[in-house]
């Protein structure tokens, strides 16, 4: 059944207005989920959901309650209402919480222009299937691949409407389409794994299931027999499949809830340098046919294009209402929330500068050392940025690969190791996080 989430939402903030809230927000999600996965070319499971979800923000002065639920009925949403004011009057006092300002929400907005919802119809689960079968299929062909660990093909599509107390309201549909392949070579001890896949908004973007189960055979046979290396320092080159993981230790640095507690090691950097000269580190949540683009924000603020890097220099922090508010500033208008949950800060789509030499480039550049192309596991120390993560990828000797590696560690400091970043040219623009991979002079390495 078709629910109008408009309706919903005004129905919450009326259901919270009687039951004693000076304030209210309300998101209501209506959403469908199909998930199709493989083995030995046949069904193995699947799965679908469909369903609403509301959930109610209630303020009482600078105390505030947040609840959900999965039912509609209008006594279910009385209810709620009831629940959550009685919360919110237990709750400790917050000077910060509150909606936004009349005049500082969006008025209008375009969400066309964002291509965000393929408006094609939605595949069938046998077609789903015989994506994940072609994927499988592929990857079995390739000479060497013993197993495949799963293959997978999937499907969603939502629909969000946000309403507020202070005359906000606004939604928008997404859907997405996806389809991974983990292949397998080589038994017991010697056995070993990679992966690939691709998710796109819409259909005909995305991957053909040939090309992502061949790509997974591939990089589970370059993975065959590892070895560790010697202890030392090395130079460290960052696949782009896993080099936003650095940048993204970055975002979570100059995100506002962490510089509101004094927990981030960049919690005096405001206008120092961060990255090298040159570097630019950009948000665009308008970018046509990205996973995180919207045209507003949880609190119906109109998102914006900014520079979080500028030049390497630290031009701010990624900040919703209530963080802008205990650090005097202004919202960036970067809250998220869920149904279940609270605003908070968050960043949008991300892009990185990127170099002018390719990645084939820059192993040659790095002489002896490690490309690093999957990770497991992080400690990482919020207040100092002391890094150290396991790695594992290929050992570089003379500006070639020379054999797989595994088993080792790779440590550094953040605030040094991304003033030195040296990019390649490899980023993939469709990404909500365009980052290319990223070589790092003189890590740690912990091998043998």
């Amino acid at each position: 059944m078709a629910h109008n989430l408009s309706d919903l939402t005004q129905q919450l903030l009326e259901a919270a207005k009687k039951a004693g809230a000076d304030a209210a927000d309300a998101l209501a999600v209506d959403g469908t989920s199909i998930s199709i996965d493989v083995r030995n070319g046949k069904l193995e499971q699947a799965e679908r959901s469909d369903g609403v979800e509301i959930g109610l923000r209630v303020l009482l002065g600078q105390r505030s309650a947040t609840i959900s639920a999965s039912d509609v009925r209008p006594e279910t949403m009385a209810m709620m209402a009831e629940r959550a004011v009685a919360m919110a009057q237990e709750a400790p006092d917050d000077p910060y919480i509150g909606l936004a300002d009349a005049d500082q929400i969006i008025k209008d907005f375009d969400v066309e222009a964002l291509e965000l919802f393929d408006a094609s119809a939605e595949p069938a689960p046998a077609d789903l299937e015989q994506d994940a079968i072609r994927a499988e299929a592929a990857a079995l062909a390739v000479d060497g691949i013993t197993q495949i660990d799963g293959c997978s093909a999937g499907y969603g599509s939502s629909n969000v409407h946000l309403a507020a107390s202070n005359g906000f309201s606004g939604g928008y549909k997404r859907s997405s389409r996806s389809i991974s392949c983990i292949a397998i070579a080589g038994t017991g001890t010697e056995m070993e794994r990679d992966y690939d896949g691709d998710s796109r908004i819409f259909q005909s973007d995305l991957r053909s299931p040939e090309e992502i189960g061949q790509t997974a055979a591939k990089r589970t046979l370059e993975r065959m027999n590892p070895r560790r290396p010697k202890t030392g320092a090395y130079p460290v080159l960052y696949d782009e499949r896993i080099s936003s993981s650095l940048i993204g230790h970055l975002l979570s640095a100059v995100n506002g809830g962490a510089i509101a507690r004094g927990s981030s090691w960049l919690l005096d950097a405001m206008g120092t340098q961060v990255l090298p000269e040159g570097f630019d580190l950009l948000e665009d949540p308008h970018a046509p046919r990205k996973m995180a683009s919207r045209p507003f924000d949880a609190e119906g603020l109109a998102t914006q294009k900014r520079a979080i890097v500028k030049d390497g220099v630290l031009q701010g922090w990624t900040l919703d209402l209530a963080t802008g508010r205990k650090l005097g500033m202004e919202s960036t208008a970067n809250a998220t929330r869920g149904t279940s949950s609270a605003p908070s800060p968050s960043p949008w789509n991300i892009e990185m500068t990127q170099g002018d030499k390719t990645r084939k480039d820059l192993i040659r550049d790095m002489g002896t050392g490690l490309l690093v192309t999957s990770m497991i596991g992080a400690t990482i120390n919020p207040n100092t940025g002391d890094y150290s993560r396991g790695a594992a990828g290929y050992w570089v000797e003379n500006g070639e690969l020379a054999y797989p590696v595994s088993g080792v560690t790779i440590a550094g400091s953040l605030p040094a190791m991304l003033k030195t970043l040296i990019p390649a040219n490899d980023a993939r623009p469709w990404l909500s996080r365009v980052v290319p991979s990223l070589l790092v002079e003189g890590m740690t390495l912990a091998g043998e």
